[in-house]
């Protein structure tokens, strides 16, 4: 659920590109733009996409946020979970991180879990939970309370790194990489393969467990749910480019597929050759992401226009207003999950759905030369 979320704040992201449109429900806070500042005390839990995001006012609740330049520089009283090019953590967090960038600097304390993936990282403060790093190059210079686990290329230690519980090293070359003893001492070091990195936090079938017609029934109903209320806050945070994405695959929808398959083919494709250069392995879950959040952004787009197009064919007039893109947005996720469920037909119109989707916002945000018109 919170992979979904932060997905949900990706796609906001992308419609709201000009200025900062913002949705309250509740104690929550729902903002997207280009510039984001967040300085509305008193808030729980924040969904915050743009270009540039800064949280200057705390939070009691937990924080999903994805930019380009991502900077929390007050307290969250819940979990942190971010992604961007850079992530800059300068207030303290109660509860855990999750991190996603190519630059991470986290200078401020985080009380449980800190899980970061990215390129270049920087760990300037106290962690009281468990560390787990995925990077090229990594500064760490803090105590950690739990175990830790790393898989880099080059780490540099400060005078406060230390870890009270075990650290677990995956490497290429088992042993060598120098550990202090002032960080932990050999009896507590455990080494291992990179490739066991995978096999260490994947998921087994051992931990498959059967579901239930009940369980089966409940989780359609609230996937479908989720995909409308989704849809609908998106499309009331951002009317106009939602409207622009639908007409992309209502009007053309042949090209919007095409335009899904070659943006999700370079989005694949760029992964399987980073990990291609071993060094490069290190960004295969930010690469993963990558992916997965096109494909559900893709989904919700196609789903809304789906629903549009469905409503069309009744008879009905284009939404209007807040009620109408909402109307839309149960009724195409309502359709996309029913057709969805057909054997092999219901995967490939899934497919075809998504792939339209992710069309439209390529067509949109890249306006590819071979896809666009020739002027007359």
């Amino acid at each position: 659920m919170r992979l979904l979320t932060l997905l949900f704040v990706l796609l906001a992201g992308m419609a709201a590109a000009d200025e900062t449109k913002t949705f309250l429900l509740s104690e929550d806070a729902y903002l997207a733009g280009e510039t984001v500042v967040f300085e509305d005390e008193g808030r729980d839990d924040l969904f915050v996409a743009g270009e540039r995001v800064t949280l200057a006012a705390p939070a009691s609740g937990t924080a999903h946020v994805v930019g380009r330049w991502v900077d929390t520089r007050a307290a969250l009283g819940g979990s942190l979970y971010a992604a961007g090019q850079t992530v800059d953590v300068e207030g303290e967090v109660a509860g855990d991180a999750t991190i996603f960038a190519q630059e991470i600097e986290v200078k401020a304390p985080i009380g449980g879990d800190l899980r970061v993936f990215a390129s270049e990282v920087e760990v300037e403060a106290p962690v009281g939970g468990v560390l787990q790093i995925a990077a090229e190059f990594v500064e760490w210079d803090g105590p950690v309370g739990g175990d830790m686990a790393i898989a880099v290329r080059e780490i540099s230690f400060g005078p406060d790194a230390r870890i009270d519980g075990t650290l677990i090293v995956f490497e290429e070359d088992p042993g060598a990489l120098e550990i202090p003893e002032s960080v932990a001492p050999a009896d507590r070091v455990t080494r291992r393969q990179i490739e066991d990195w995978d096999r260490q936090y994947g998921v087994g079938m051992d931990d498959i467990v059967p579901v239930s017609r009940r369980g089966l029934i409940g989780g359609f109903l609230m996937g479908v749910l989720f995909v409308t209320v989704v849809a609908a806050v998106v499309a009331a945070l951002a009317p106009e480019m939602m409207a622009t994405l639908r007409q992309s695959v209502l009007q053309r929808p042949g090209r919007a597929v095409l335009a899904g398959f070659v943006g999700q083919s370079v989005l694949i494709g760029g992964g399987i050759l980073m990990a291609m250069t071993l060094i490069g392995l290190f960004l295969l879950p930010a690469a993963i992401l990558a992916v997965i959040l096109a494909g559900f952004a893709g989904y919700i787009v196609g789903a809304y226009a789906l629903g549009v197009g469905v409503l069309r064919a009744t008879g009905r007039h284009d939404p209007e207003n807040t009620a109408d893109r909402a109307l839309a947005a149960g009724v195409g996720a309502l359709a996309a999950g029913i057709i969805g469920l057909i054997p092999i037909l219901g995967w490939i119109f899934f497919l075809v759905l998504m792939l339209a989707g992710i069309g439209a916002c390529v067509l949109r945000l890249f306006r590819p030369q071979f896809f666009v018109d020739e002027a007359v």
